[in-house]
């Protein structure tokens, strides 16, 4: 990065430090046990230390990062089980999201649904695609649709594994279009305010994703032993 970072105040640079440390993490392109120097972190960003100090600091609280004797600060490594746990608690509380969404659905929440139904029939007829940010925005819209705020709490705090999951799992050819298009059928279940569709449609999907996860964790290990 050659420019300097600027910012209003010193806790936007700590945000953007924070964010793209964990995007590197959650996108692999940091891998467990790599080291995280300050030094060398802050000359890459054009940013003091301090920053970088408290965005490790962080990270290492959400168990992103940890602290090794003599080598310093590391990527942490998520194991596979610990995922695939996430992945059962997801079972459970987005098919009680789903449940509540259709149940509790409103016009103006159809409205927004509207938006965002034809907002994903765009995106899958485009070439150029954010998987990532169209992921998490159609997560965000059912878990404000259930209209339940400590259930929206529980599963935004899951939201890291999820992408993280998720990024994985688009390693298998066509996981991508096929979760985008699961996503649709979803939104539309809650549109009309189908229940046991919703449901059974989200459940799905979960299960799609987890076994596209682990089918992606198998080949990484496949490509380790060679």
């Amino acid at each position: 990065m050659n420019e300097k970072w600027v910012a209003d105040d010193l806790l936007s640079i700590r945000e953007r430090a924070y964010i793209y440390l964990k995007s590197l993490i959650l996108e692999g392109e940091l891998k467990p046990g790599d080291r995280l120097i300050e030094r060398e972190l802050a000359n890459q960003l054009n940013i003091s230390r301090t920053p970088i100090r408290e965005a490790l600091f962080r990270l290492e609280s959400q168990g992103f990062v940890k602290t090794v004797p003599r080598k310093g600060v590391v990527v942490s490594n998520i194991s596979s089980e610990e995922v695939v746990e996430v992945f059962n608690i997801l079972s459970s509380l987005e098919v009680l999201a789903a449940k509540l969404a259709a149940q509790r659905m409103d016009e103006k929440t159809q409205e927004i649904l509207d938006e965002k139904i034809a907002e994903l029939e765009t995106f899958l007829n485009s070439s150029h695609k954010d998987y990532e940010t169209i992921h998490i925005d159609m997560n965000m819209v059912l878990y404000s649709a259930a209209k339940s705020p400590k259930l929206f709490e529980m599963l935004s705090g899951l939201t890291d594994y999820i992408q993280m999951s998720a990024n994985m799992g688009y390693e298998t050819p066509g996981r991508k279009e096929q979760a985008m298009k699961e996503h649709l059928d979803i939104m539309k279940a809650l549109r009309n305010k189908e229940v046991e569709l919703a449901e059974s449609l989200t459940k799905i999907h979960i299960e799609n994703s987890k076994r596209a996860y682990i089918t992606s964790v198998e080949k990484r290990k496949e490509k380790e032993k060679k």
